[in-house]
């Protein structure tokens, strides 16, 4: 029944557009609050941290990538690139300077042109090659770590990496798979990374073995930054077997614990030649992206099964619901305030991604005059990571008006980076997925609501 009143509610939400109306909801709780309601918009659209993404590689010491090739990225409707570096010249060395300019070269360009990537090093690209040692993978994380804390704001998730052909943690030819060196490349790639940079491991064991529980972690964990909640997945055969090639021991059970912690956690990757399966069909796909809140898929592989999705008119609606799709049902406020007083502001947010957002972000209702433009910023305690997939968020704040003088405002909600380098960047903002409501040049969403201060 629960989901039945959802499904209506978003059902009215679409039906409508911006106005006025005397009715109450669950988030107009204050006397005297006039309430918008939002029309749904179906458009496709871009943001930050998810989506679908291609895969660029590069060997050692290559090019980097180019301000052009990620323009392009702009026309496609993708804000993400995974990013797979092949140290194949530095199996028993240290990093070369110029492989690590060509990393620090290629975090910069992301930045300029309002990107960020999935990351991922690997040895070999083929099932016989040889990798690294425990030693030599060390050494490079160490040379590395002031690259990733410098760039950790266009670093999307990582992908554990240095194992194996492809960096997936399977073939190796340096025993990098028995428990306890994959317990110290763990600990290693954790302790590397600035801690609000999530990492995903291959298979769900991987993590459940380090971690030491079968059990999915709860929100009083997976909202913090210790290693249980930094650590994600990623499934690079994804619905191409009915193990995903040995993505799932047990497939039941080890399905259903990656969808409780994916509330937390992303999971991405990509599609493989099917072996004892179909080809994924639209609704086989949606039901398994569903469950495992997928946040990003790789657009370059495998190619006949993105065709299927093509050829029946369910590829426009994957590129809407990977990761996020956030928009504002309703808004209430009083359309007075007092002079250094507070302002009542209730929203109701539905998602209607298959994920939530993972990375913390900063949310602001701005005030804009209507007299002269001026802009006020107003953080919320808003955290928009608790807005999942099928659940209407009740958003209630007291905003305090210190230090915004009378007069008459816009309001606006910005959902901006959590980066002071990326936070005025619109590209990095959160667009919500409501007809007219985006501006492009700000990263705000207009509310529709107007407020006097008197």
């Amino acid at each position: 029944m629960k989901h039945l009143l959802i499904m209506l509610s978003l059902f009215l939400n679409v039906a409508s557009s911006c106005q006025s109306d005397g009715g109450g909801d669950t988030n107009e709780e204050v006397k005297g609050a006039e309430k918008v309601t939002y029309a749904v918009s179906n458009e496709v659209f871009t943001n930050p941290e998810r989506g679908f993404m291609h895969t660029w590689q590069v060997n050692s010491e290559g090019a980097a990538m180019t301000a052009a090739s990620l323009n392009n990225l702009k026309k496609e409707n993708v804000s993400l690139i995974l990013r797979l570096y092949y140290l194949e010249k530095f199996k028993t060395t240290a990093l070369s300077e110029a492989q690590l300019d060509l990393i620090k070269t290629d975090f910069t360009r992301l930045r300029e042109a309002g990107l960020k990537c999935v990351l991922r090093f690997a040895y070999t690209n083929a099932q016989d090659g040889s990798d690294a040692s425990v030693t030599v993978i060390s050494g490079h994380l160490d040379q590395l770590k002031p690259i990733f804390e410098e760039n950790k704001d266009v670093i999307a998730f990582v992908q554990a990496g240095f194992v194996g052909a492809w960096g997936e943690w399977y073939y190796t030819t340096n025993q990098l798979t028995t428990p306890a060196n994959k317990k110290l490349i763990l600990d290693k790639l954790l302790a590397s990374f600035p801690k609000e940079v999530k990492i995903q491991v291959r298979t769900p064991k991987i993590k459940q073995d380090f971690v030491a529980t079968t059990t999915a972690m709860d929100a009083t964990v997976g909202y913090g930054t210790t290693n249980t909640a930094r650590l994600g997945f990623h499934n690079d055969c994804f619905m191409a077997s009915v193990d995903d090639y040995g993505t799932y021991q047990n497939v039941t059970a080890e399905k259903t614990y990656v969808s409780n912690e994916a509330l937390f956690v992303p999971t991405g990757g990509e599609t493989c030649p099917p072996v004892d399966v179909p080809i994924a069909s639209c609704s086989i796909a949606e039901k398994e992206m569903t469950l495992l809140k997928w946040t990003y898929l790789n657009l370059d592989y495998y190619g006949p099964v993105l065709q299927e999705w093509r050829n029946n008119n369910c590829f426009a609606d994957f590129e809407r619901k990977l990761g996020y799709r956030l928009a504002l049902a309703s808004s209430s406020v009083k359309k007075e305030a007092a002079v250094n007083g507070t302002l009542e502001f209730n929203a109701l947010i539905n998602n209607a991604g298959f994920a939530p957002v993972y990375n913390p972000k900063n949310a602001f209702l701005i005030f804009k005059s209507t007299a002269n433009g001026t802009i006020y910023k107003k953080k919320l305690n808003f955290d928009v990571r608790k807005v999942v997939p099928r659940v209407s968020f009740d958003l209630k704040e007291s905003v305090s008006l210190a230090t915004i003088p009378a007069g008459t405002y816009e309001l606006l909600l910005k959902i901006e980076d959590s980066s002071s380098k990326l936070a005025e960047r619109p590209e990095y903002a959160i667009r919500l997925a409501n007809t007219g409501l985006w501006d492009a040049a700000t990263g705000f969403n207009k509310l529709s609501q107007t407020v006097i201060i008197k």
